[in-house]
Parts: structure tokens; C-alpha cells; sequence
């Protein structure tokens, strides 16, 4: 079936209407406090509950009319029959012909045989490799499987890139305080020789599991780690005793040591992994929407198969509550299309992500992908360029870090630039300081940024406090900085899961706006190509080295004059 052509979204009466909107808001002044003064039930009518999470728009630069066009131009590109293809198993990304399926992976168990995508039980093969991966990982938390010696594993290291690291790594760290089995996880992703160094510094090779993770067994960086890997198992095994030389041996090794997340059967035996310990996924799973496939397969054994579930379910809630979810309702929705209003209306393309929780770390990293990976397109989706700006920088650091190295030009910039706020209201670690609570205190500077962010601070309110004139200036917030909150009961594994799920469909609702295909990412080939092109040239061809541009020659020329060890 032919999908539609993408809506030349700035042609429609919707988006001349939100340009019409937009002047005369300019026109009047952009005022969030006269807004809040005129309207007694705006927070009331911006304030969504979804599951155990609180949005609050209401310090967004939109007023009711606002929403109300925005939601008509959500309508004109047929954002909800959109998400219907998409989750029907259309193949909505043309590019590559493929179905675009993520949502299948945390749907029930009691859906299979419900649910057939080119001739495929989807929720049932994701279920049969489901309890694949829970067996496995029951089998590491008990001490059932051990390694070489006869050791339980205590350290598992997870070696991928991308959306094969990123995910899991942001999600372990964020749930960490549930890994209660004895268990620690480590990351591996990049090519530089520092990392694999420094993950497996100190670690016991007796002790420690593998997995390896690649659909195709052929990614570059992460295969590459892998062979690191395999060689730092084999000495220090060796070097302590616990085997012998010979190949056999060295087989049962990494036999022992090691298993998949991949397709290709044939090089994961060739590797030496034995292709029953090989966990699969499928081609309309895109790496940075699979976290919650078997590329999760580290959660399930740190965390534990029932938390790992609680994942799922949480992402599931997410799915059902944008699918069933009028858009006027909808907050998932409405905050994609807000973020449409700020890239092409106020020209912000950048966007902060501040989560007020440590564990949420490297949430942003992980949005940086999932978002800019996948809306960092100047095409549509049958070919043809945008006519509009599409995508924003994603960025962000956790809590009252960012405050003391990057508000200032959140609050008093010439940049305006839309930010998330996330906290919960409860942490797994209270903690008092004398008679302070230290998690109120936390919570306090996350609700204080967004109230200063959206409200400032006038000349006449700082000339109040004794400030001598000449500095008035400097000490002014202009106000009218927009931002989302976010605000959970804790930080668990369903609630994690209704955050990635949320900004997995903020990203289709702007790539649906925008015409993009969201789910290829051909950007990033060429890049691959060329390294595989240049990386002769540093040290063995000339011929390579005379193929190349003379910046990157006089570079190379640079590194061979210089290297020493």
C-alpha cells in the first residue's frame, strides 16, 4: 500500500493561520505573567495526568488559541492516522521499506496471534524472544551460569554503539538502585583503545560477562571492541592460571564469557559464541528505538526480568495513552506540536532536556540520538525537499549542575530556548542536612528555575532591592522563557519507560508535521565509508594518503610525523 504524500505543511490555511497568530501575538507582547493574570484556569487547562506523571504546559509562550491551531494542524497532516499506519505495521519508513514497529515490542503477551506484519506474528516472536532473554538472565543472577571456572558472573559489560549503547547505558544508570543481584554493568561503545581500557580496568576476567551487540555482527566499532575484548579475556585468563593454551580451552572461554544480541548467527559461531546464546531482533526495530528489545538484554540481567517487564508496561502505558487520547487532550501530542511552534514560528532549534535527578544522567545523550537522528532530515519522505525547518539540538545536564554552568543563557541570552524540567517527587536515597530536607531543597531550585524562567525580574523589582543603578541592567530577567514540567512520583522502571516512550512520539509528532521519514538515518553512512577509505592512509599507504583532500593529507602527515607509541 502507497502512503500518502507528505502535506507541503506550509502551504495549508493551518499553518497560515498559526503565521497569522503568531505576528499578532508579537504584535500584542508576548506576556506569560498578563497571561497567567487573565486567565485564573490556565495552569488547570495546561496541566495533564498521565499514569503516575504531571505535565504542566502552562509556561509555554502558547495561549488556549494557540493549542487550538496547533491541534488543527496536527489534524491537516493526519497525525493520528499517521501513528494508526505506523503501528498497524505500514512501512512508513520509505526509505529502507520497513515497518517501523518499536511499539510492538512492549505490547502484551496476550496479543499474539492478533498482530501479523508481513507475515509475521510480531507480538509473538518478541515474546518467544522475551522469555528467551529472562531465562538467560535468571540463569546469571542465580549463579547457575558461571563462567570458565565455575565463578557466578559479577560484572556484566555491554559493548555497542549508538542506539545499542546509549539506551541501555542510560537506563541502567538511571535504575541502578534496583540491580539487586550482586550484579554490576559496564559500557563499552567507543573505538577509542581509553575505553575498553578503562571498562575493563580492574575487573576480575573469572567474573565478568560480554554481550556483544549488533544486528548484523559487522559494526565496526562495536565488533572491533568485541576482538578487544576476546584478547583481554584470554590473557588475564591465562596469565592467572585459570586456563591453558590451547584452543580448546580458549573455545570454552568465550564460549562462557560471551553472547549476542544479533541476527547474524553465522559470524556470532564464527566469533565463537555459541548461537543458542544469541539474541535476536528485527529489521523494524531501529537502533534507537530498541532499548526496549533484546538490545536491553543487560537491564534484564542487572535489573532482573520482572523489572525489565515493569519497563515495558510503562512504555506500553504511554503508547496506549497517545493512541487513545484526543490531540486537544493529549499532552504528548501537544507538547510535540509546541515544539514545531517554537522550531518554525520563534526560530528556537535548540532545546534543553534538564531531568532534576542524578540517575537521569544521561538522558539527554540518549534524546540527542533518539531526537536529532531521527528529525535531522532536509528531505521529506518521498523525496522532496522540506519546505520548513525540521529538528533541534537536544542537549542538557541533571539538576542543579547545569544551574552553576549553562542558565545564564537560558535566563538572560539573546537566545530563547525551550527546556524540559523532570523531577519526582520521591528519591530512593532521602537524606537530611540538619533540620533540611535535602530532596525539598533539591525540588525546590527545579520549580524556582522554571517560576524565574517564565516570570524574570524587573528593572523597578531590582532597583527595590538596593541594587545601584548603573548595575540594573545586568540584573535584569526579562521573563517569558518557556518551559515544560515533568513531575513524577519516583523514578522507576514503568515511569522510565513512560519517559522514552513520551519522547519517542514528540519525535513522530514532529516528523510527522514536517514530512520526514523519522526512522532511516542515512546521515551517518558516509562518514563510515570514508574512515574505512582514510584509515590505510595513517600508516601504511601512500597511495590511500595522495586519494585525500589536502586537509585531511596534511593531517595524516601530521599524525605519522608524530606518532610514538
Amino acid at each position: 500500500m502507497a502512503l500518502p504524500k507528505p502535506v507541503d505543511v506550509t502551504e495549508i490555511p493551518e499553518w497560515a493561520a498559526l503565521q497569522e497568530h503568531f505576528d499578532r501575538l508579537q504584535e500584542e507582547g508576548v506576556s506569560l505573567k498578563r497571561w497567567f493574570a487573565d486567565d485564573p484556569g490556565r495552569v488547570a487547562s495546561m496541566t495533564f495526568d498521565v499514569e503516575d506523571l504531571r505535565f504542566d504546559l502552562s509556561k509555554n509562550l502558547v495561549t488556549g488559541e494557540t493549542l487550538d491551531l496547533l491541534v488543527k494542524l496536527g489534524r491537516a497532516v493526519d497525525l493520528e492516522g499517521r501513528f494508526r499506519s505506523m503501528v498497524c505495521g505500514e512501512h512508513i519508513n520509505t526509505t529502507e521499506d520497513r515497518a517501523v514497529l518499536h511499539t510492538a515490542l512492549r505490547r502484551p503477551k496476550e496479543q499474539s496471534g492478533s498482530f501479523v506484519v508481513d507475515g509475521q506474528d510480531v507480538v509473538a516472536d518478541v515474546h518467544e524472544t522475551l522469555a528467551s532473554i529472562y531465562d538467560f538472565a535468571d540463569k546469571v543472577r542465580s549463579g547457575a551460569w558461571t563462567g570458565v571456572t565455575g565463578r557466578p558472573i559479577e560484572t556484566v559489560v555491554n559493548i555497542g554503539i549508538g542506539g545499542s549503547d546509549l539506551g541501555p547505558a542510560m537506563a541502567y544508570e538511571a535504575l541502578k538502585v534496583y540491580a539487586d543481584a550482586g550484579l554490576t554493568a559496564r559500557f563499552v561503545s567507543n573505538i577509542d583503545p581509553n575505553d575498553m581500557a578503562e571498562k575493563t580496568r580492574g575487573l576480575d576476567p573469572e567474573t565478568t560477562l560480554f554481550i556483544v551487540v549488533s544486528k548484523t555482527f559487522t559494526t565496526l566499532e562495536t565488533i572491533t571492541n568485541a576482538r578487544e575484548a576476546r584478547t583481554w579475556l584470554l590473557e588475564a585468563l591465562r596469565d592467572a592460571g585459570a586456563i591453558d593454551g590451547s584452543e580448546d580451552a580458549a573455545k570454552e572461554a568465550v564460549s562462557r564469557h560471551f553472547v549476542a544480541v544479533s541476527t547474524n548467527l553465522e559470524l556470532v559461531e564464527e566469533f565463537g559464541i555459541d548461537p543458542k546464546n544469541a539474541f535476536g531482533f528485527w529489521n523494524w526495530v531501529g537502533g534507537r528505538y530498541s532499548v526496549d528489545s533484546a538490545v536491553g538484554t543487560v537491564l534484564a540481567v542487572a535489573l532482573g526480568p520482572e523489572r525489565f517487564q515493569d519497563f515495558l508496561a510503562g512504555m506500553h502505558a504511554m503508547d496506549h495513552y497517545f493512541a487513545h487520547t484526543p490531540l486537544e487532550e493529549n499532552a504528548v501530542a501537544l507538547m510535540g506540536l509546541i515544539n514545531v511552534w517554537y522550531v518554525d514560528f520563534f526560530k528556537s532549534y535548540s532545546h534543553a532536556v534538564l531531568p532534576y535527578n542524578q540517575y537521569l544522567s544521561r538522558f539527554p545523550a540518549y534524546l540527542q540520538q533518539l531526537t536529532m537522528e531521527s528529525n535531522g532530515k532536509s528531505v521529506r519522505w518521498d523525496g522532496t525537499p522540506v519546505d520548513c525547518h525540521t529538528g533541534e539540538v537536544f542537549w542538557g545536564e541533571p539538576g542543579t549542575n547545569g544551574q552553576h554552568a549553562f542558565y545564564q543563557l537560558l535566563h538572560q541570552g539573546t537566545s530563547m530556548i525551550p527546556a524540559d524540567f523532570i523531577a519526582f517527587v520521591n528519591t530512593p536515597n532521602p537524606t537530611r542536612d540538619g533540620e533540611q530536607d535535602v530532596q525539598e531543597l533539591f525540588l525546590g531550585n527545579f520549580l524556582a528555575q522554571t517560576k524565574a524562567l517564565a516570570f524574570g525580574k524587573t528593572a523597578d523589582e531590582v532597583r527595590a532591592e538596593g541594587t545601584p543603578e548603573e548595575i540594573v541592567p545586568a540584573r535584569v530577567f526579562e521573563g517569558n522563557r518557556p518551559s515544560t514540567s515533568i513531575f513524577g512520583v519516583a523514578l522507576t522502571p514503568f515511569s522510565l519507560g513512560e519517559l522514552i516512550a513520551l519522547y519517542e512520539h514528540i519525535t513522530f509528532v514532529e516528523g510527522t508535521v514536517w514530512g520526514i521519514d523519522s526512522y532511516d538515518q542515512w546521515g551517518v553512512e558516509l562518514g563510515k565509508q570514508l574512515a574505512k577509505q582514510i584509515t590505510p592512509a595513517l600508516s601504511e599507504s601512500d597511495a590511500a594518503l595522495a586519494e585525500q583532500d589536502a586537509s585531511t593529507r596534511s593531517l595524516i602527515e601530521f599524525y605519522r610525523e608524530n606518532r610514538t607509541w
